[in-house]
């Protein structure tokens, strides 16, 4: 039974994220959904990150098994036949080896968090990034996300939900930059506990505000509570951008 490795790109704005639930459409309900009308099984798919309502991602990498070979050109092309109109796209697919595994064997993930900081809405990336209607000092933002650079305990940046079983993550990389009207911020990891880039965002733009400072995000790290961090941010500016093997 060959195992398929497949890169996806994906508006998460109609979606309630990448896992399947009882009510409301998600991503992997509808690459399953794609899947079957095509190979006329019902392969479950793993994703390297499940990604939560209204996050988007540009390079989702999944697996999947299927009863018999197919050319990995004719699966992207069957499946964006089939995808048809939902927003998920497949970019590339190739076969793999049967122990290959989406979360599991992956080394990196990457995102981004787009921050619009003008006074005009947006109109072109409605939905797509978070407006903040004030200009925001990148530099300063910058600075302060070194604090967090490394291995800690991220309990005041996860999500009070989150069911990891230890708040310690190793962040390889917290940059943020400015790219004319937009703050972007690049967020690397092995792995993230839930919520985490979001909260990392939200009390990074409390920086960039000029309401906290280095030493505000230092001492909220410290804290190990949630309460001592800022705001989580929308998950309409976060984008899963590559997962590395």
């Amino acid at each position: 039974m060959p195992r398929y490795r497949l890169t996806l790109e994906y508006d998460g704005g109609p979606f309630v994220g990448w896992q399947r639930q009882s009510e409301g459409a998600s991503v992997q309900a509808t690459l399953e959904a794609a899947l079957a009308r095509f190979t006329g099984e019902a392969p479950e798919t793993v994703a390297a990150g499940r990604t939560d309502a209204g996050v988007h991602a540009l390079g989702q990498v999944v697996h999947f098994d299927l009863a018999r070979e197919w050319k990995p050109q004719k699966i992207c092309d069957a499946l964006n036949f089939h995808l048809r109109p939902a927003p998920v796209s497949a970019l590339a697919a190739e076969e793999v080896p049967a122990d290959f595994h989406a979360r599991l064997s992956a080394t990196r993930r990457s995102y981004l968090f787009r921050i619009l900081d003008r006074r005009a809405p947006p109109a072109l990336d409605a939905g797509r990034a978070w407006h903040v209607g004030h200009r925001l000092d990148a530099d300063a933002m910058h600075d302060a996300a070194q604090a967090l650079v490394g291995h800690h305990d991220f309990t005041s940046f996860r999500a009070t939900a989150c069911q990891a079983r230890s708040p310690l993550k190793t962040l390889d990389l917290l940059r943020v930059r400015r790219a004319g009207d937009e703050v972007q911020v690049d967020a690397s990891a092995r792995s993230f506990l839930h919520h985490q880039v979001r909260n990392l965002v939200g009390t990074l733009a409390l920086v960039g505000e000029g309401k906290w400072s280095r030493r505000d995000v230092e001492a909220a790290l410290a804290a190990r509570a949630r309460g001592a961090a800022g705001p989580t941010a929308p998950p309409e500016g976060l984008y899963l951008v590559k997962v590395g093997y």
